[in-house]
This record gives C-alpha cells, sequence and structure tokens, in this order.
C-alpha cells in the first residue's frame, strides 16, 4: 500500500497508483496526449475556459477505467467533461478510449480529486458523478471515504444552482454514510420520491464491468441530489 501526502493534511490517498505495466501505446497517451487535455497545474479551474463552446460542464470523480465517462461523453457531445482519478491505468484506458471515440470534449487528470476540487471556479459545472467510491468497510477507515463534509462543502461551491450529484455505491454502509452527510444539508435537493428511484439504475446511467461484478453487500444504489 502506497500513501500519498496531499496539500490538504486530512487527506491521504491510500492504495495503488499504477498495476501492471502500461502498453506501448498506453504510455504514448500519457506522455504525449495527456499534457494537452490535463487540468492546469496551479491557480482557478474554470470548466468553461478548459472546455469552451459547451453547453454545459460534467465532472467524475474516480472514474475507474473510464467507461461511463466516456460513454456520457460519446453521448453528449456538446457538453464538457473532466475526469479524475489516481490509478495510472484508468487514466491510461481513459486516454484510450478517447482517442478510439474522438472525444474532443474530454479532459483528463491523474490525481487525488480532494486536492482539485477548492480550485474549481465557483459554480462553474453543472453536474458531478461520485460513482462506487473506494466504501473503506471499516469504522476506523470512515474517514477515508471520499464524501465527507469538507468534500460536501466543495460540492456545493462548485456546482451551480440547480446543478445535479450522482454518488452509486453497492455498500449499504456507504449509502447510510453518504445519506446522513447530505440529509441536514439544504443546500442539497433530495431527487427521490418512491425507493424505485435509488434501486433502479436512472435511465440516463452507464454500467461499468466493476459495478457487473456486484462486489458490494446490496444492490446498487443511485442517490440524486439538485443544488439548491
Amino acid at each position: 500500500m502506497t500513501k500519498q501526502e496531499t496539500d490538504r493534511p486530512e487527506f491521504r490517498l491510500f492504495g495503488r497508483a499504477q498495476g501492471k505495466p502500461l502498453s506501448a501505446r498506453q504510455q504514448g497517451l500519457v506522455d504525449n496526449v495527456l499534457p494537452g487535455i490535463d487540468l492546469p497545474a496551479a491557480g482557478e479551474i474554470d470548466a468553461a475556459q478548459l472546455l469552451p463552446g459547451m453547453g454545459s460542464h460534467v465532472l467524475e470523480i474516480g472514474f475507474g477505467g473510464g467507461e461511463h465517462l466516456a460513454g456520457q461523453a460519446e453521448r453528449h457531445p456538446q457538453t464538457g467533461y473532466i475526469g479524475i482519478e489516481p490509478f495510472l491505468n484508468g487514466v491510461a484506458k481513459a486516454l484510450t478510449y478517447r482517442e478510439e471515440l474522438g472525444l474532443e470534449n474530454l479532459c483528463l487528470h491523474r490525481g487525488d480529486a480532494r486536492d482539485v476540487l477548492p480550485r474549481f471556479k465557483a459554480e462553474s459545472l453543472d453536474r458531478i458523478f461520485l460513482l462506487f467510491p473506494d466504501p473503506w468497510h471499516k469504522k476506523r477507515h470512515a474517514k477515508r471515504r471520499f464524501v465527507q463534509p469538507s468534500t460536501r462543502d466543495d460540492f456545493a461551491r462548485i456546482l451551480k444552482p440547480g446543478g445535479k450529484l450522482r454518488i452509486a455505491t453497492d455498500v449499504k454502509s456507504y449509502a447510510d454514510h453518504c445519506m446522513i452527510e447530505f440529509e441536514q444539508d439544504a443546500r442539497f435537493i433530495w431527487q427521490a420520491s418512491v425507493a424505485d428511484d435509488w434501486r433502479v439504475p436512472p435511465p440516463d446511467h452507464i454500467q461499468t464491468r466493476y459495478e457487473s461484478k456486484n462486489l458490494g453487500d446490496c444492490a446498487p444504489v443511485f442517490m440524486d441530489w439538485v443544488r439548491a
């Protein structure tokens, strides 16, 4: 297990940063394409400047192998998509999708999103996806979960009024954790009215290979909020 210190001292990135060696093609994309579509190294991140001419701008946090992110970007070519993922192999896969599908509306960043969120311009995003984050099952590890008061505050700041947040998980304790974090926050309006609203995949959802493995302890739960 590796640990990477971040600029926010309360956070550390736990887990692997890279798996098996990249193919020559993947390494070439990381070396030659990623720098040109990456987030700026410092200063404010304005999605509208990063991906100009788009009708809306969407962030996916921890996109894994990039299947959902690339699928959404392909479906909605007039929407700008930004993906942040710490795992190098996932970034390489997303770069491959971008090249094969010609996704000029997609920018990628390798890193911990908790470092990057504070740099986004206020009210600059129309939507945020956080799909199947590491649940950190043990109680003593709960502080490592991505959803915390600080990241909830980041979501509230960078989403436009009316912007959407979707969190999905297949771990009951994580779903409970998210509900506790958001239920008392008047900045977010819960969108479900009946059980199927969170039990049934939304019409715009794109299933990934990870999700299909059913590694959690419950069926996937899809939690949608709107920024007040």
